[in-house]
């Protein structure tokens, strides 16, 4: 498997599998390391769900070699990432792969230049890297990987060790750098998620036992979208349950695909779009010159035949699960005995319409079924559901780019945490002019749309767009799930919380309070409109008060309320 100096391809994979399960256990507690007390931290599930991603990937390989288990990480954490922190371990673990691909083992000196690799490529993904993050924390542990390899260290376990331990070192100055972090009394959590992802990697290296299950658990239960797989185990044991299932498609459809032309992501996420049109419990791994293909469908020949664009095929196996389900149709009684229980019909299978042709197209980030109402109202084409606590993957966007049938298509994140997946998606996409509108919140994405105008050019209108999103100032209202001191402001757990653009704009027990002090921050001299979305947890009536009140304070200003139907956010507001 490996020694004190060399890690080989099936100790490396193991590694990354508990780097990610260690991931997975902390992600929580990472969630609560977010510098605002409000209960959308989602670092630790973005970050997770970004690893899980390529985890899955790496599972699927039986006998790893390198360059295999480097494609597997890099395109799948690649095509899993969703917000901030996800999109930098995902440059992060693409540049490491770059570094050890070519080698079967890898030592201290070769690791040292992975690590470089790794920083550079995350670095340069950041338009603005900022000191004080998960950047900082990994730049820390490279340049002492650095330090360790020129003084002639070769134990892969001191190296290991060393460099860890500088990490912890440079995790606790990131408040010292970001002052928002000494203000709230944390760390940054993406640098502690990395910390933990390298943690679970060494701890798996010196022996401890770990249980990597959790990544195979994952294959069966991905939500649709990025990386969707699937496991093919059989059912045994649970009668009651099998009796119970509905098999939508028949037929468990395995084959391998010789590749006879280079297999490119594009290509890639393709086939994988097609197969998931066709059939559901995907598995789609790809090495230098194969593919290994698993899809349940009610047509394999449907496979087979878009499979054969991409080479020949070999290892081709189909099984009828229908016929195979019958044989165990048999409910367990509360005597132990059994008995024969009809199988309900399978649902018709639902064919998703294709979209008519457009010049151009819109697609939104919304939650809440207001919101999506209201960009569906305005003319987007496609709503990718997202948010704060679920930030869509590259591969949502991916998946939406070619749903949508358009040659040229604005993106209108809505968030500034998922600004950067938008982004890669946009750079991965070459058939079709992607513009990605930089709108950090939803008001911002309903002015973008709303300046579009169909006359002027794409570049026009993007130009245009940015400018007057510049205009719109977003406050947002939510509550506090611990003690701390943001912006001067002292916020106790369970107060009402106003966060606008740059900060804390008010704090205090009463909802409507809160966002009229939020609001009057807000405005200027020049402000005309005002925007009032209400949430979830809003009724019609205190959301109509509360514009009565606005209304009432500011009469030369048009006010406009709507039901938003957001989570978390009891109101959010804009003003222009």
């Amino acid at each position: 498997m490996s020694s004190n100096t060399t890690i080989n391809a099936e100790m490396l994979s193991r590694m990354f599998l508990a780097a990610a399960k260690n991931l997975d256990d902390k992600k929580e507690w990472i969630n609560e390391l977010n510098v605002f007390p409000v209960p959308d931290g989602d670092t630790g599930t973005n970050m997770t769900m970004t690893i899980m991603s390529a985890a899955r990937e790496v599972a699927a390989i039986r006998e790893p070699d390198m360059a295999s288990l480097c494609k597997a990480i890099s395109s799948g954490s690649l095509r899993g990432a969703r917000g901030n922190s996800g999109v930098i371990l995902s440059q992060l673990l693409r540049g490491f792969t770059r570094g050890v691909k070519e080698y079967d083992e890898l030592n201290v000196s070769i690791l040292t230049d992975a690590f470089q690799k790794a920083v550079e490529t995350a670095y340069k993904a950041v338009m603005k890297p900022k000191e004080g993050t998960i950047l900082t924390v990994a730049k820390g542990m490279a340049d002492k990987a650095l330090e360790l390899n020129q003084s002639g260290v070769e134990d892969l376990a001191s190296f290991m060790e060393e460099v860890i331990k500088t990490g912890d070192i440079t995790l606790e100055h990131t408040p010292d750098l970001l002052p928002v972090l000494k203000e709230a009394g944390v760390v940054d959590s993406g640098g502690q998620g990395l910390m933990q992802v390298v943690k679970g990697a060494y701890d798996l290296f010196m022996g401890k036992e770990m249980d990597l299950t959790v990544v195979d658990i994952a294959q069966m239960n991905t939500p649709n979208g990025a990386g969707t797989m699937s496991s093919s185990a059989p059912l045994d044991g649970n009668y009651e349950a099998q009796a119970n299932m509905n098999i939508k498609f028949g037929y468990c459809t395995e084959f391998i695909i010789l590749l006879n032309k280079t297999f490119n992501i594009k290509m890639e996420m393709d086939f994988k779009s097609y197969l998931e049109s066709i059939g559901d419990s995907i598995v789609c791994v790809a090495d230098d010159d194969l593919v290994k293909v698993h899809v349940h469908t009610n047509d394999p020949g449907l496979a087979i035949q878009k499979a054969l664009m991409y080479g020949m095929l070999s290892n081709m196996k189909i099984d009828n699960m229908r016929l195979e389900h019958e044989e165990k149709l048999f409910k367990m009684r509360q005597d132990g005995t059994y008995e024969l229980r009809e199988e309900e019909p399978a649902e018709e299978e639902k064919t998703e319409q294709p979209m008519e042709h457009k010049d151009t197209a819109f697609i939104a980030t919304s939650v809440g079924e207001g919101m999506s109402e209201i960009f569906k109202g305005l003319g987007v084409d496609y709503i990718v559901e997202g948010g704060q606590t679920m930030n869509p993957s590259t591969e949502d966007f991916l998946s939406a780019i070619e749903k949508v049938n358009a040659d040229t298509i604005f993106i209108l994140p809505n968030n500034k945490n998922i600004i950067m997946a938008a982004n890669q998606a946009r750079d991965l996409t070459e058939d079709k002019q992607i513009i990605v509108i930089p709108t950090k919140t939803v008001p911002q994405g309903i002015t973008a749309v709303i300046n579009y105008i169909p006359d002027l050019s794409a570049e026009e209108n993007e130009s245009t767009m940015i400018e007057e999103i510049s205009l719109v100032k977003t406050g947002q209202v939510t509550y506090a799930v611990r003690d701390t001191s943001i912006d001067g402001k002292e916020i106790k757990q369970g107060d009402y919380m106003g966060i606008g653009d740059s900060g804390m704009l008010a704090v205090g027990s009463s909802i409507p309070d809160v966002t009229f002090e939020m609001i009057r921050n807000m405005m200027e001299d020049d402000s005309e409109l005002i925007s009032i979305y209400y949430g979830a947890e809003t009724s019609e009536e205190e959301a109509q008060a509360l514009r009565d009140r606005v209304a009432v304070n500011y009469p030369s200003c048009d006010i406009e309320l709507q039901a938003g139907g957001q989570p978390i956010y009891y109101y959010i507001v804009s003003v222009e």
